[in-house]
């Protein structure tokens, strides 16, 4: 049966105000484990093993949760979705700020993964109640903070954790989470579901999708150790096609299915999804390069730095990185999101070439980081805002979700790769890595990022994409 169902409410600034300050503070909660794992590792007894663990299983949870919750917002509301979430990261934050040991703080983990949902839930809001041009700068507003956010957790994890407790470092984010949560909550209308239909959850899609991207997500996090465990490996490439062939097979039969293959099929869809897998493996490639580069000892060809100067020396890539989502959205809004992404991929072609041609001072390596940052967040604030734009409104949660997985897939490969470029090139006997491997990820990053240029020329031209 279908319903007509009335326009939506427009909202004002304080609305997406909201939603920016809640997108900081997921932000910040999310980071904040990578700057201190040394010392929870420390704090906790774990193993380098069980250290690897906890840092991958935030990312497991989010490359999972992200289509669901999209999709349950396109079928039932963003805001009636996002609210339960948030309800839900919230309580893995006070798990994560309470736990004695390791199993618990896992737990909290778990559950906090559930927030890189929240960007697909917000882009519905802000599609649902602006027009179309302020809602591409709403977009890039709130995914520009929820980077700043994770640019602030970075920075503040290490200091609380050492000034306070570890504690107070998940708990501090968990509260301004909370806040956050409450402003949306009073300030935004309750958004109808887009399909009323009456039609059930594909559960069969649902759970083979989950599956495929777990067992992803294992497989980019056991490939650099291959030559230990070859037959695991492989086991899970088994298995991770069967989920593929499986899913694939269930989501053509099926009435409603999770996500619809011919959505997927679409040129709009499809690019997207593969400009952001190649921009992200070219933007952590250098994340991961970057700051090893930095911490090579200064006898041999980098710089000694320490965690705290490696800290300060990113800050201003990921000042930059926080900029440019309001500045893509507003450059998506009157330009076309074509020009925005052919110009983000243009500049990080440049800038990873250059790395891998001039980086013997330490201000090479910084303005090169910006330039990344900057040009990752201009490319992917402008595909997640074009792909909201070309399909339909009640499909905006699972096509942006959709996105955003790529995303973390590219960064997952783009991290594993610089990581087994690293230790292939690091000489027997030695704990430093030839100069070499880093000039060949850089090489290898600018490469594959300037191909994708051909995929670009394909966009359609003009400020409504």
């Amino acid at each position: 049966m279908t319903a007509t169902l009335a326009p939506p409410l427009r909202i004002g600034k304080a609305a997406v105000a909201a939603l920016g300050a809640l997108a900081i503070a997921t932000g910040a909660l999310e980071s904040v484990v990578t700057p201190t794992l040394p010392l929870l590792q420390r704090e906790l007894g774990m193993s380098p093993a069980e250290g690897a663990l906890l840092s991958i299983v935030l990312l497991i949870t989010g490359a999972l949760v992200t289509p669901i919750a999209g999709k349950l917002g396109d079928r039932y509301g963003g805001k009636r979705v996002l609210i339960r979430l948030m309800a839900v990261v919230s309580a893995g934050g006070l798990v994560s700020s309470l736990a004695p040991n390791l199993p618990v703080l896992l737990l909290g983990q778990v559950l906090q993964g559930a927030m890189v949902g929240a960007l697909p839930l917000s882009f519905i809001l802000v599609r649902t109640h602006l027009p179309a041009g302020e809602s591409k700068v709403a977009i890039g507003v709130v995914s520009g903070l929820f980077v700043a956010g994770g640019m602030a957790g970075t920075l503040s994890a290490g200091p609380v954790a050492e000034g306070l407790s570890r504690h107070w470092m998940f708990a501090l984010p968990t509260l301004a989470v909370i806040g956050g949560t409450l402003l949306v909550n009073r300030l935004f209308p309750q958004d109808p579901p887009s399909r009323p239909d009456g039609t059930g959850i594909d559960w069969p899609g649902l759970l083979l999708l989950s599956g495929t991207l777990v067992t992803l997500m294992l497989v980019l996090a056991l490939a650099p150790d291959i030559a230990a465990r070859p037959l695991l490996l492989g086991a899970l490439v088994l298995v991770l096609a069967g989920f593929v062939a499986g899913w694939t097979a269930v989501e053509r039969r099926a009435a409603a299915p999770m996500v619809d293959l011919r959505m997927l099929a679409r040129p709009a869809m499809w690019r997207a999804c593969v400009l952001t897998f190649v921009t992200c493996v070219g933007t952590s490639l250098a994340v991961y390069l970057v700051p090893q580069l930095f911490a090579v000892p200064a006898d041999a060809y980098g710089f000694g730095a320490g965690a705290t100067e490696i800290g300060l020396y990113l800050l201003p890539g990921a000042a930059a990185a926080a900029l440019a989502g309001p500045i893509s959205g507003i450059g998506a809004r009157r330009l076309g999101s074509r020009a925005v992404v052919t110009a983000g991929i243009a500049l990080m072609a440049v800038a990873l070439v250059a790395l891998a041609t001039v980086h013997t001072e330490i201000w090479h390596l910084v303005i090169g980081k910006v330039m990344i940052s900057l040009a990752s967040g201009l490319c992917v604030t402008a595909l997640v805002t074009s792909t909201a734009a070309s399909v339909d409104r009640g499909d905006t949660g699972i096509a942006t979700s959709l996105v955003l997985v790529t995303r973390v897939v590219g960064y997952a490969v783009g991290a594993q790769v610089g990581g087994a470029l690293l230790t292939a090139g690091t000489p027997s006997g030695s704990d430093v890595p030839a100069e070499s491997a880093f000039v060949t990820g850089f090489v290898i990053a600018g490469a594959v990022t300037a191909l994708s240029l051909l995929v670009t020329r394909t966009m359609r031209k003009g400020v409504e994409e």
